[in-house]
C-alpha cells in the first residue's frame, strides 16, 4: 500500500460503503475516501491518469499504477440538472440537482463527476473553476466541488 493510502482494514471498509463495488483495483480509492482524499490512478510507467480503478494501463500496458492524490483543482466540463426523479438517502435535495463533470488540472482529459455545494444552480457554468470539498452523506466521506471566486474580479459570478 502506498504511504498516499489510509490504512484501513478490509472489514471497516466493507462495513462504511456496503452496496459499493469494491473490489482489489477500488479499495484503497474508498480507503482514500474515509481519509478525504481524492485518489486516482497513475500508471508509474508513463504518467497516464485513470479515473476508473484499473489493473493495466491503458496507455502502455503496465500494471505498475499507484492510487495518488489529486488536489482537486479544475474546470466544469459538463453540467447537467436534473429535474426529476426520487431524493436519495442522505442527499440535500435540490431541484434541479446539479451534476458535474470536472476536467482536473492534473491531466487534460482526467475527468471527475459529482456536484457542486454551496452556490445557487445559475453560478453552475460550463467553464467555472471549482476545488475540491467534502460532505458527509450517511456518515460517509463523499468528494463534491465548489465554485472558485472569479480570478478577474475577486468575487463568485452572480
Amino acid at each position: 500500500m502506498s504511504p498516499e493510502t489510509p490504512t484501513i482494514d478490509d472489514a471497516t471498509l466493507l462495513a462504511r460503503f456496503p452496496g459499493h463495488p469494491l473490489d482489489r483495483d477500488s479499495a484503497a480509492h474508498y480507503r482514500g475516501r474515509l481519509a478525504r482524499q481524492l485518489l486516482l490512478d497513475r500508471c508509474n510507467d508513463c504518467g497516464a491518469w485513470y479515473r476508473t480503478p484499473r489493473p493495466v494501463c491503458a496507455a502502455c500496458w503496465c500494471s505498475n499504477l499507484k492510487p495518488t492524490a489529486v488536489a482537486g483543482n479544475g474546470i466544469i466540463y459538463l453540467a447537467v440538472f436534473l429535474h426529476q426523479g426520487p431524493p436519495a438517502e442522505g442527499v440535500d435535495y435540490r431541484t434541479p440537482y446539479p451534476v458535474v463533470t470536472v476536467e482536473l488540472d492534473e491531466e487534460p482529459g482526467l475527468r471527475f463527476t459529482s456536484t457542486v455545494v454551496g452556490s445557487p444552480n445559475e453560478s453552475i457554468r460550463i467553464g467555472r473553476r471549482v476545488h475540491l470539498d467534502w460532505i458527509d452523506r450517511l456518515e460517509t466521506p463523499v468528494p463534491v466541488f465548489r465554485l472558485v471566486e472569479d480570478d478577474t474580479t475577486g468575487r463568485a459570478d452572480p
